[in-house]
């Protein structure tokens, strides 16, 4: 099968490379999938888990990208809930081979059955920003109706979508970027805007929950903006102060097939648009990873045409 692989950490983006690769093996409770769309995290040749296994071995060549969207193939010994010619999506392990590549092994519990009428472009670029967004308000953020949040990166793939959740739970939203992501963040339903560069944060005033996908200066500036009893959740880094009178939590996403279910059922009801930006082809991926060539919205792969057939 033809796979992008990476085999050289210090090159970067430059190392990736479309390749040959042998067909996924389909070890207990995994899933063979026929990828049709894959997505990726610009910063994921920097984690551990792209060039070592579970043990800290090794494990290059590996192939990048955590999701994906597409059809069972094969099943693994002992999977159940899923069958073969199946549509899936979800995410695939972070230490194991991803989805640049026509087909992947992933957990069964890793996927969740994809309705007919959604497309795998829109799907692929759901898993991990549909469920970062939802862990990080609800799970960790506790957000409830009537409170506000402050969303950094509100135009972004995981920002995008915790606006259209926490407006839908009745939150108040502030939403900050860059002067350009103004009227994408307050079409999606934000009731203010902050421009990081031009206006004050602490023009936000207090809330309830900041939610954080930035880092570093902003994420420093966002403690003191939680009130009493309210979270500062982020998924940057380890915050190096805690609110007063309040929570700092700093947290990796989980797959869960049935919230990847609900986020599928809220894009079939309308409730959810994922922003989807460029799609390119698996030849183009490394070009897609490069720093310089950053588009609006998540770039998508589209590694195979729509034919169902595994």
């Amino acid at each position: 099968m033809r796979a992008i692989t990476v085999r050289d950490r210090a090159a970067g983006a430059r190392g990736l490379s479309l390749t040959e690769m042998p067909y996924p093996h389909a070890a207990e409770n995994d899933v063979i999938v026929r990828v049709h769309a894959a997505g990726f995290t610009p910063g994921e040749l920097d984690w551990p888990g792209t060039w070592t296994d579970r043990a800290g071995r090794d494990r290059t060549p590996s192939v990048p990208g955590h999701e994906l969207s597409g059809v069972v193939a094969a099943l693994g010994y002992g999977t159940t809930g899923l069958t073969v010619g199946q549509r899936v999506f979800g995410l695939t392990d972070w230490t194991r081979d991803g989805s640049l590549a026509e087909y992947a092994a992933v957990e069964a519990r890793n996927l969740a059955p994809l309705p007919a009428d959604v497309d795998h472009i829109v799907a692929a670029a759901l898993p991990i920003s549909g469920l970062t967004a939802w862990q990080g308000l609800f799970d960790h953020g506790r957000l409830a109706t009537g409170q506000t949040v402050l969303i950094h990166g509100a135009a972004g793939g995981v920002g995008s979508i915790a606006v259209q959740l926490a407006r839908e739970v009745g939150a108040r939203v502030i939403g900050t970027g860059r002067a350009a992501d103004r009227d994408t963040v307050l079409g999606l339903g934000a009731d203010v805007f902050l421009d990081l560069r031009s206006d004050q944060l602490r023009d936000a005033g207090e809330v309830d929950v900041v939610f954080d996908v930035i880092g570093g200066d902003v994420l420093d500036r966002s403690v003191a903006l939680v009130r009493a009893g309210g979270t500062l959740v982020t998924i940057a880094a380890p915050p190096r102060a805690q609110p007063r009178d309040g929570r700092a939590v700093f947290f990796v996403v989980e797959p869960d097939r049935a919230r990847l279910a609900d986020l599928a059922q809220r894009l079939r009801d309308g409730r959810l648009k994922p922003i989807v930006g460029a799609v390119r082809t698996l030849q183009e991926a490394p070009w897609a990873f490069a720093p310089d060539r950053r588009t609006p919205g998540k770039t998508i792969i589209r590694v195979a045409e729509d034919r169902e057939s595994p």
